[in-house]
């Protein structure tokens, strides 16, 4: 488990982000020193940040959106030809935040890059690091994948003055080398200080993203990815929205409001007229356990989702849930489970305490491997994956 003063500073890499998009541009409330973006053999250089008084999600005052909801994208469904699921993974990508440490007895936190990297799905191993398109400092703890096991997307943390979340995709050759990143350029501007939650749609076209809205409410944003085209979706109800995943036809997306409900957003409504764009509760829960992750199965009948510790699955119609798996997490683990899914519908990934954990959705086996990386072993908040 990270030590107090590396999840305090986390906590406030974190609020720093959210500061520098909401502070006014001239004041420069964020102060950051790096060197030039190495070679990606190479170890990455530190950042040493000064931390700035954090700045309230929530305020007693009017809601305020630094941008218009984005509109350009006139069609959010994602219905191509949905990339082929090539048999059990055989890789997954792992993506963690910029390493913390405090020299000696400073107060001020200095902050190290890391990159994404890619992982042997059977023994945990590493294979490569991802390389980082320009202007990229490091990686930052989201990563989403197609069905193929080739394709993900992965989120940068860029800009060390005035630092912001950006997307980037890279694919895998059939070795796991991953080739040349690269960058989602975004034609409408976005507040992207801070992300809940990425999902690649099954065609590969599609970003979907979540954020919160400064002042409350939380919003959905669907990116084209050729064109960086997005089309918004805001609701003023919940201040959190999880759990994205995309249907396998591209017309609806799952998400997870508030960490209780389990909804379905009908993109073509959303495409149609944003306003009137409500989800559909497929479930409701209630206790002290929250969902934070939901896939789709192949074929689109059913969500697959963890209440707590155990994955279970309800249809998409609606109707009663069937327990998948049990599985027994070690001492320390996390009450809700952060997961990932397929392409097939029958593995499941998660990690914890720098382990990956493969669930089988068949036969409820499980099993688990260390992750391994090159650069910076071990140390930090564990990595999130996906495959």
């Amino acid at each position: 488990m990270p030590s107090s003063r590396t999840s305090a500073a986390l906590t406030g890499l974190a609020l720093a982000v959210l500061v520098a998009g909401c502070a006014d541009p001239a004041a420069d409330r964020v102060s950051l020193i790096s060197a030039p973006q190495p070679l990606t053999s190479a170890p990455l250089p530190s950042l040493t940040m000064v931390p700035s008084p954090p700045s309230p999600m929530v305020s007693s005052g009017p809601v305020r959106h630094p941008f218009p909801m984005a509109t350009s994208l006139a069609e959010p469904m994602a219905t191509g030809a949905p990339l082929t699921a090539t048999g059990p993974p055989r890789f997954f990508v792992s993506a963690r935040t910029p390493l913390t440490h405090f020299p000696g007895r400073s107060k001020t936190a200095v902050f190290t890059p890391v990159p994404p990297a890619v992982h042997n799905a059977k023994t945990g191993a590493f294979i490569a690091n991802i390389p980082l398109p320009p202007g990229v400092e490091s990686s930052w703890h989201l990563v989403a994948a197609a069905r193929d096991n080739r394709t993900f997307a992965v989120a940068g943390w860029t800009e060390p003055k005035k630092p912001r979340i950006c997307f980037f995709l890279v694919r895998l050759g059939e070795d796991g080398r991953p080739g040349k990143p690269v960058a989602i350029t975004q034609t409408d501007p976005d507040d992207l200080t801070f992300v809940y939650d990425l999902a690649l749609s099954a065609d590969g076209t599609r970003l979907a993203y979540s954020t919160p809205l400064i002042g409350g409410g939380a919003k959905i944003s669907v990116l084209d990815v050729a064109t960086g085209r997005r089309r918004d979706w805001k609701t003023m109800a919940h201040s959190m929205v999880t759990g994205l995943s995309w249907a396998p036809d591209g017309r609806s997306l799952a998400c997870v409001l508030d960490g209780r409900a389990i909804a379905l957003l009908d993109l073509a409504r959303l495409g149609a007229d944003p306003e009137s764009a409500a989800p559909r509760i497929i479930k409701n829960t209630t206790g002290v356990m929250l969902i934070e992750s939901v896939a789709h199965t192949p074929d689109g009948s059913a969500l697959i989702y963890a209440f707590g510790h155990v994955v279970e699955r309800v249809p998409v119609a609606g109707g009663p849930a069937r327990t998948l798996a049990r599985p027994e997490l070690p001492p320390g683990a996390s009450l809700s489970l952060r997961f990932s899914v397929d392409g097939t519908g029958e593995h499941l990934l998660y990690v914890h305490d720098w382990r990956a954990y493969r669930i089988g959705l068949t036969d409820g086996a499980a099993t688990s491997v260390p992750i391994t990386v090159d650069q910076r072993p071990g140390e930090g908040d564990p990595p999130r994956a996906a495959w």
